[in-house]
């Protein structure tokens, strides 16, 4: 694996200014740096060198805090250098914070669940595609994608951890308020109230705004590059069809639309909020800590360090490790729920697609029968959800209410005795509550992880499944070729049956230019097999399918689909609406006996419903007559018509697209004369099916 030339070069940048700051110490120029926030540069540098090929999503944040660091620590060296006194206030524990989050940074990369995790947001960071961002009061600007997003989310953190060091000035703004209560001191009071505390709060207020927009802004547009990125690769070269063969995925519609949603809310949530609970852990801690300094232990005169910190910890990691035991369960739940709920969605989207059928056949007992069925997994698996939620909210609710009253009961005893003022108390309550917080972040959140793994999972798995699709298409041995011939030519063609069995074997066909063939032969034979063959789309088999180099290829199944939206876009279909203009459109629709839709090209419809059986075959043959192919395949596209208007759409389409190769499937004997050659499918005695010339029609 490579490492980044950026990595490289910030991990020695961050080991010389480390380095150096040693040095300053050794010799007294500079003594304000403690020895560990130096070593902390070095250990950063050092897992820097000996991590590469981070992913671009956390090599992002080792990036920031690797500058964060330099700059901090530069700061701090010319506070010590020069004696000014605004620089004097970066507190070098700055410093070792971002050196500790780089430092977490390169442990996540190095963990498989975190590189399963966020490869899936790695392609966002490394795109090369343009973007542009207006934003007011910023000009609109122009740049790589990914520049864009480490932008935002650069500003982002900045402003969250200038939101915790907004607490920190309240915490401390605590103190002074409630001793100024403690001593009746009136003036103070009011001087807290509207001097300190009213400014912190309007800074806090606007800076959530800006965050508000930002995250936003940044959330939509990685969602929308995630959900164009995957919807390509499930659409180009025919994946979404190959993956039914052998690589089926449940509901990619959930993964695309869904889980992708989730994806980018949920891993922005808790990478950049989990930034912030360490911010608040680390400048906290030392608060507690400091805070809990000369308190003894109760019932004793023996002092602990950090015992409101010490406290703290263990209540949180007990609270940690029930939460797990009590909802371990939720993960699989999750999961399942998901594809219970897509599956029970999909089902209601086919009923709502094949209604007139369904109301035929007086199949609704049946279809309410499979909606019970389907939804009683729905409510099965709910249940069991709530099974395990109800102790879990349980046990986070008290432990949440706990929170408030822990610190002052611990607290209390030293109030009564003197020992502290009630500033103090409120402060050390605070900081208490803000340590806990922190060390509780995935006990308050454990519902959402567990949801979040079961969306990484179907996420990475749609994923392999594109992958595994891609490769059986790479695999196949049927290759299309464009030749130079004018004709449409299969030297040699084996089809086969997605379980790798054969069922025609193809030798020495031609299909001439302008001639209009039509194919026979009995269902299964393999007859749409080759026309998908022929199409490109067919992964199984081998052979070679020679196309005329330059012409192309249409093929129009027995049932067309008919996208919803404009009448105009319908007929338009696979070109975008607006490619044709309106007369063309006319010809095309009177041309195959649909004048009466030629006033409805601005309606919008569900048009496959709206359009009977023959007509949606009537409007497939209007696009072809819009497109006109070099090679026109109708795969019994014209079965839902009587013979009198078949024929009459066969005379459209030698009228208006006289150049136009066409091969038909049919087994109507009418459409013999509508065709200059008839070939069939017959099976050999080697029970493969083959193609042979049959009758000329008269």
């Amino acid at each position: 694996m490579t490492m980044h030339p950026l990595q490289r070069l910030l991990a020695f940048a961050v080991a010389a200014m480390s380095v150096l700051a040693i040095a300053l110490n050794l010799v007294g120029l500079v003594g304000q740096v403690p020895l560990y926030v130096s070593a902390a540069g070095l250990f950063l540098a050092g897992g820097m060198l000996a991590t590469p090929g981070i992913g671009a999503y956390l090599r992002f944040f080792i990036v920031f805090y690797g500058f964060g660091y330099l700059l901090l620590m530069a700061i701090v060296i010319l506070g010590g250098l020069t004696g000014l006194s605004w620089l004097k206030l970066v507190p070098p524990l700055t410093a070792f914070t971002a050196a500790a989050f780089g430092l977490l940074a390169i442990l996540l990369a190095r963990l498989p669940i975190t590189k399963r995790v966020f490869a899936i947001a790695d392609p966002y960071f490394e795109t090369a595609d343009r973007g542009t961002l207006s934003l007011w009061p910023i000009p609109k600007v122009n740049a790589p994608e990914r520049w864009i997003a480490f932008v935002l989310l650069g500003v982002i953190i900045v402003i969250n951890l200038a939101q915790v060091g907004i607490t920190v000035r309240l915490n401390q703004w605590n103190r002074e308020f409630y001793d100024a209560i403690q001593n009746k001191n009136q003036p103070e009071f009011w001087r807290q109230l509207l001097e300190v505390w009213m400014p912190i709060v309007a800074v806090f207020i606007l800076s959530n705004i800006i965050e508000l927009v930002l995250v936003s802004v940044f959330k939509i547009r990685w969602r929308e590059w995630m959900t164009n990125r995957l919807s390509g690769r499930w659409l180009d070269n025919s994946t979404h069809y190959t993956l039914q063969f052998g690589h089926a995925i449940d509901n990619p519609d959930q993964r695309i639309q869904e889980d992708v949603r989730k994806y980018t809310e949920t891993t922005y949530t808790l990478t950049i909020q989990m930034i912030a609970q360490i911010s608040s852990l680390v400048s906290f801690s030392v608060i507690l800590w400091n805070l809990s300094a000369n308190l003894p232990i109760p019932g004793t005169e023996t002092k602990l360090p950090g015992m409101l910190f010490w406290i703290a910890l263990v209540y949180a990691g007990i609270g940690t490790i029930l939460a797990h035991f009590i909802g371990r369960r939720l993960i699989r739940l999750n999961f399942e729920q998901e594809k219970y709920e897509a599956d029970f969605r999909y089902l209601l989207a086919r009923l709502r697609e094949f209604n007139e059928p369904i109301a035929l056949l007086r199949g609704e007992p049946t279809e309410k029968q499979r909606l019970g069925g389907r939804f009683r997994r729905v409510a099965s698996n709910y249940m069991e959800i709530i099974g395990v939620a109800k102790w879990l909210n349980a046990f986070t609710s008290f432990y949440g209410m706990a929170n408030s009253v822990i610190p002052i009961v611990i607290l209390a005893p030293f109030y009564f005795l003197d020992k502290i003022t009630l500033g103090i108390m409120f402060q050390t309550a605070s900081a208490f509550g803000r340590v806990d917080a922190a060390l509780s972040f995935f006990i308050d959140r454990y519902s959402t992880i567990a949801d979040y793994k079961a969306v990484v999972d179907r996420l990475t798995g749609f994923e392999q499944s594109i992958d595994s699709a891609r490769e059986t298409q790479k695999a196949t041995a049927i290759r299309p070729a464009r030749a130079s011939s004018p004709d449409l030519v299969i030297p040699q063609l084996e089809l086969a049956l997605p379980d790798g069995r054969t069922i025609a074997r193809i030798r020495d066909l031609a299909f001439r230019k302008g001639q209009r063939t039509l194919l026979v032969g009995p269902s299964g034979s393999g007859k749409s097999t080759l026309f998908r063959a022929i199409s490109g789309i067919w992964p199984f088999g081998s052979g070679t399918v020679d196309i005329p180099a330059g012409a192309s290829v249409m093929l129009l199944p027995q049932r067309p689909y008919i996208p919803m939206g404009t009448l105009r876009g319908a007929v338009s279909y696979p070109s975008v609406e607006g490619v044709h203009d309106d007369a063309s459109i006319v010809t095309a629709l009177e041309a195959v006996r649909l004048p009466a839709l030629v006033t409805r090209l601005d309606e919008e419809a569900n048009w496959s419903q709206v359009l009977s059986g023959g007509e949606q075959q009537r409007l497939a043959v209007a696009r072809a007559l819009l497109a006109r192919p070099d090679w026109l395949l109708l795969d019994e596209s014209t079965s839902a018509l009587d013979e009198p208007l078949e024929d009459a759409i066969y005379a459209a389409i030698a009228r208006l697209l006289p150049e136009t190769s066409v091969i038909s499937i049919g087994h109507r004997s009418s459409l013999i004369d509508n065709h200059d050659r008839r070939v069939e499918m017959r099976m050999g005695p080697d029970s493969l099916y083959s193609i042979e010339e049959s009758r000329q029609p008269a």
